[in-house]
């Protein structure tokens, strides 16, 4: 291929070319050091000075209160389902927590939260196909629970939370993986929420922790010093080798997310970018979006076609018009535009005028 495709892929996902261009320039040189950035140790002055900067981009692009720690952890955010309950359940007398279950990764990290203690569902729109946020009576948060657990965008179904449970004294967990730094959110309400990098962060493999302090030095006994949080945020995240490269992209990627403007310019572009989605369908009867529509995530966009035969021939018509990785993911079906930071608002304009023409000669 002799060009860029727009890449609509879940994640790993579409990086800003800026930011790629950027590593490709200092690839075989980083700094002037002669080495590249996946050659030089994770203990040097240089890569120091990477991670430094990573948490003060961090802290100004969320207004992070001081009371947080910044951790960088191995594994993605499907270890720290497992993560979650070693760390966050010793600290009462019942290890219990709490799930609202949205989706499919709401699923696996209540299914693994079992692993360790009482893991109760306290709200689930699974009735309705994950089609929305279900509703709840904030009595149901039992207050002897450690944690209360969201997945606060879900990327198979399209669905956001618009607004956080109240759970009193209950710290709020949120997987925030598929819409990290996409909106402006009030961090101060939760005690922890993590996203795996490979969305809108950077290259897979590693997730992004952010933690109330209070929450820290409770993991159970038999937590793998790897797995307790504790050990990240003593470390500075380099107990061991980190994925060095990994949070070089990091960097770039938050720098590139400020030159823009920071949060509240991203959540902006990003609701005008969805919703030109959106619009296409809402004005047709060719296309059926999944998500309630009071319920739409900006990150996700999830549809079917009226008549599923025609599934095929759109993904490979898509496909070459350099539209890339429309397929929705085998648990839904469909169709699933994943529109993250880096989709520039071209991508989206060259997709609702494919859909257009699509449905005049299919429809």
């Amino acid at each position: 291929m002799s060009s860029r495709v727009y890449n609509f892929g879940a994640g790993p996902a579409m990086l800003a070319t800026e930011v790629m261009e950027k590593a490709q320039a200092e690839f075989l040189d980083y700094n002037g050091m002669g080495a590249s950035v996946i050659e030089i140790s994770h203990r040097s002055r240089e890569f120091e000075a990477i991670i430094d900067r990573c948490d003060e981009l961090i802290r100004e692009l969320t207004s992070l209160p001081d009371n947080y720690k910044i951790l960088y952890v191995h594994g993605g955010a499907r270890m720290q389902f497992s993560a979650i309950p070693m760390n966050l359940l010793n600290r009462k007398p019942v290890k219990k927590s709490l799930y609202f279950e949205t989706g499919n990764f709401a699923k696996m990290a209540q299914k693994e939260a079992a692993r360790y203690g009482e893991a109760k569902i306290v709200a689930s729109s699974a009735d309705t196909g994950f089609d929305r946020i279900p509703e709840f009576d904030p009595s149901v948060v039992e207050q002897d629970a450690a944690y209360a657990h969201i997945t606060s965008n879900n990327t198979l179904y399209g669905t956001r939370w618009n607004s956080f449970p109240e759970t009193g004294d209950v710290p709020l967990v949120a997987d925030a993986t598929s819409e990290i730094l996409s909106r402006v959110i009030d961090y101060s309400k939760f005690g922890v929420i993590f996203a795996g990098f490979q969305k809108n962060l950077g290259p897979s493999g590693m997730a992004l922790v952010l933690i109330r302090e209070d929450l820290l030095g409770h993991a159970m006994p038999e937590t793998p010093i790897m797995l307790d949080y504790k050990t990240y945020a003593d470390n500075h995240s380099l107990a061991n080798t980190t994925n060095t490269f990994a949070i070089y992209m990091l960097k770039l990627m938050l720098e590139w997310k400020l030159e823009r403007g920071g949060v509240a310019a991203l959540e902006a572009i990003n609701n005008q970018k969805s919703q030109i989605l959106y619009d296409v369908l809402d004005s047709s009867g060719f296309y059926k979006g999944v998500a309630h529509p009071d319920h739409r995530s900006t990150m996700n966009v999830t549809f079917n076609l009226a008549n599923n035969e025609l599934l095929g021939k759109f993904l490979e018509q898509a496909l070459e018009q350099g539209l890339y990785a429309l397929k929705g993911h085998r648990a839904v079906g469909g169709i699933r535009a994943s529109i993250y930071n880096a989709m520039p608002i071209e991508g989206i304009r060259s997709l609702a005028d494919f859909m257009r023409e699509f449905e005049r000669t299919n429809g």
